[in-house]
């Protein structure tokens, strides 16, 4: 089971910076859709390896993380006003 938390964790990892990496170099925009997901499953990838560890500001901040891509895919969901 220890393997398994651990290729989580770094799978989220390399979510990520997957999604850093793409909006830097401008492959996606940071208001995109993927963008979000990446961060999102990143988010959930890391936290249940932190969380294993008992790591608790860095679970903290998978959690910030996590809801704010949630936040921005939710807004994404909703009918544009114009």
């Amino acid at each position: 089971m220890e393997i398994v938390i651990e290729i989580i964790g770094w799978v989220g990892t390399l979510f990520v910076v997957l999604a850093y990496f793409l909006v830097s170099y401008k492959k996606i925009q940071p208001t995109s859709k993927r963008y979000q997901l990446l961060n999102l499953f990143g988010a959930l990838g890391i936290s249940v390896n932190v969380w294993h560890h008992q790591a608790w500001p860095s679970f903290a901040l998978q959690i910030v993380w996590g809801a704010i891509a949630l936040v921005a895919l939710a807004k994404m969901a909703q009918p544009s006003k114009k």
